[in-house]
């Protein structure tokens, strides 16, 4: 098998799409290298070791997972983004796996090609069995989670034309309807990353309460409270002898 170094530089050839100025959009490149650095520290942990795993596999998977996504979210082409809008997490793996038959064909052999698509299909399917899909699951389920998960989160907003309002109007209904919970409890395998992403949550809360508070002026609002509550100081009557001096003077 080739270097991975050669797979990093297809898969950054293939995640770049243009945005409607014409210039390149790295954010699905940024989040593969993201999401491959936490396969391979995931790979790592003591109840992921006693499994044999394809470390190459994975970490190729980890790099063309999203590039079905790329194939439609051209700015530029109105058509693909269209299709987009009604493409499936299903679809777009099934795309991606297209692409890594396409362009790795020269690189990997059958059986290999098989392997690294069937890692990627698997990864979305909550009973999957096949341990790199496992791990490339709680990858980008911890790629939704924390102050990485709300950039991700931002950036849907920014390109969809929303602001902070409705960015935490989302955010109240995913906590009144137990959204983060059942994330939490369905989406990963394995205890040490869902112990991380529970620290993450209780970062992202901390920064939606602080947007919430900003939005609101709720900081300016208790500095004007505070001056409406204090006290009155009264001055003491002028001195009478020390006024006539002075007016002598």
């Amino acid at each position: 098998m080739a270097d991975l170094q050669v797979f990093k530089e297809i898969a950054e050839q293939v995640l770049e799409i243009p945005t409607l100025k014409g210039t390149p959009d790295g954010y699905l490149i940024d989040r593969a290298y993201r999401i491959l650095r936490h396969c391979g520290s995931i790979a790592r942990l003591d109840e992921v070791q006693r499994f044999q795993i394809d470390h190459d596999g994975l970490y190729i998977a980890a790099l063309f997972r999203d590039a079905g996504f790329a194939h439609y979210a051209n700015q530029e082409d109105k058509v693909s983004r269209m299709v987009l809008a009604d493409l499936t997490d299903e679809d777009i793996r099934d795309f991606s796996t297209q692409i890594v038959q396409e362009k790795l064909t020269e690189l990997l052999n059958p059986e290999q090609l098989e392997r690294i698509c069937g890692i990627i299909i698997e990864s979305g399917k909550r009973n999957t069995t096949l341990i790199e899909a496992m791990v490339l699951s709680d990858a980008r389920n911890l790629d939704d989670m924390g102050a990485i998960g709300i950039f991700n989160e931002m950036r849907r907003y920014v390109v969809h034309g929303r602001g902070v309002v409705e960015a935490l109007a989302s955010w109240n209904r995913k906590i009144e309807y137990d959204y983060w919970t059942a994330r939490l409890r369905e989406g990963f395998r394995f205890e040490s990353v869902r112990s991380i992403a529970e620290q993450r949550l209780l970062t992202a809360r901390k920064f939606m309460g602080q947007l919430d508070i900003e939005n609101k002026a709720v900081d300016v609002e208790e500095i004007l409270l505070k001056q409406t509550q204090r006290p009155i100081v009264e001055l003491p009557a002028p001195n009478t002898k020390s006024r006539r001096y002075l007016l002598k003077t």
